[in-house]
């Protein structure tokens, strides 16, 4: 039987087929530039490559060379299956069971992926583009370390001269129902790594040595424990978590002579990414002071806080939600993060995707009844965009 790949549900199965497991292509991108070029795309294959690093293929393809100029976002490299023996469906035969599509990155986000190519077809073939540009940014290292992905091929396109004028990211935003929450910002995203250093002797001998683990304590409490604010209009409390402690050592009976421990903090739109250095650093020497601790710190992440302020954008696609299921979508800055932190940068940007409920588990799924509910909020969602832009 031939694929249709003009239906969400048949594009999102052989999506799921291609075993895209970061940074393998598995064939995910090759189906897509399939699919888009027959339509009219210009597509463009990016193998982007750092030192140290994997090389990336990436696809952009754009339709259109006019403004307006809108993006979809998104990324078809997925988590690893995790043990294979516990799910009940193949990870990649992309089974429909009793209206239910099982695989791996079904939710996180070939599903929805094939919505928006589906809902843009589908305008396409219509006729109703006149105007302006659709292009989407399908990267395949999202799930990796976003070096190689969407922030190198942001960077192409600023020297091509590609301006977007508004880009929709198709992550699984949604919590219980499809179009219940649009993501208009992210939490900025650090990690910190406090290493507390002692000297290393035996247990019996503790007079001889300098235990860093008590000292190491008291900086994690005092780190973990100070509120950094309570929130804001738009977003959620900043948050630090204490995520790894270690020590380079396995004998019961000796000291150690370093301990380390890892803070992830996810901080609203009171602070910059400098301003939570000085923070954590502060807390790490008031710590220290007290205890007589010696310590290095550094800080590595990517990702700044940042908030698309609700206008057109944000009402065009809260819009379409409710023209197609009724629902007010809520406006939110909750959760991870995403692409988003890179795009934020060149236009305004907002995120609509599927339920989240199952994303990275075992038995990764999303009802097909969800997947057409989507398209059609995509589909209105352009139309609606290109008409009022």
């Amino acid at each position: 039987m031939t694929t249709d790949h003009r239906d969400p549900v048949q594009l999102a199965q052989a999506l799921i087929r291609c075993p895209s497991v970061t940074p393998a292509e598995g064939g995910a991108l090759t189906l897509l530039a399939s699919v888009l070029q027959p339509a009219g795309f210009t597509c463009h294959r990016l193998t982007m490559t750092e030192p140290g690093t994997p090389d990336v293929e990436n696809l952009y393809a754009r339709l259109g060379t006019g403004a307006p100029h809108l993006c979809f976002a998104g990324h078809t490299d997925v988590v690893p299956v995790g043990e294979e023996r516990r799910w009940s469906r193949p990870p990649f035969g992309a089974e429909i069971v009793q209206g239910v599509l099982f695989g791996r990155g079904a939710a996180d986000m070939k599903g929805g992926i094939a919505c928006f190519v589906a809902a843009a077809l589908d305008y396409i073939q219509a006729g109703g583009h006149k105007r302006g540009s659709i292009s989407l940014l399908i990267t395949g290292d999202e799930e990796g370390a976003g070096i190689n992905g969407t922030v190198k091929v942001l960077e192409w396109m600023k020297a091509r001269g590609e301006v977007m004028d508004g880009c929709l990211v198709g992550e699984p935003t949604s919590t219980r129902a499809v179009g219940d929450e649009i993501k208009i910002g992210r939490r900025g995203y650090l990690n910190a790594e406090v290493i507390v250093h002692g000297k290393q002797g035996h247990s019996a001998y503790a007079h001889l040595a300098d235990n860093p683990l008590p000292k190491l304590a008291r900086i994690i409490d005092r780190v973990s424990s100070a509120p950094m604010d309570a929130g804001t209009a738009r977003f959620p409390p900043s948050s630090v978590q204490a995520t790894i402690v270690s020590v380079p050592n396995t004998a019961t009976n000796v000291i150690p002579g370093a301990a380390l421990a890892n803070f992830n903090i996810r901080y609203n739109d009171l602070h910059t990414r400098a301003g939570v250095e000085a923070w954590v650093r502060a807390q790490c020497e008031s710590a220290a002071k007290e205890t007589g601790a010696q310590f290095s710190l550094r800080f590595f992440g990517t990702g700044d806080v940042f908030l698309t302020e609700p206008g057109p954008l944000v009402e065009t696609l809260r819009g379409a939600v409710e023209a197609v299921t009724g629902r007010a979508a809520a406006l939110t800055t909750n959760g991870g993060t995403s692409d988003a932190r890179f795009i934020y940068k060149h236009c305004p940007v907002i995120e609509l995707g599927l339920v989240n409920a199952t994303v990275h588990q075992v038995d990764e799924s999303v009802p097909v009844a969800d997947l057409l509910t989507l398209t059609r909020i995509y589909r209105r969602f352009i139309e609606d965009y290109f008409a009022s832009a």
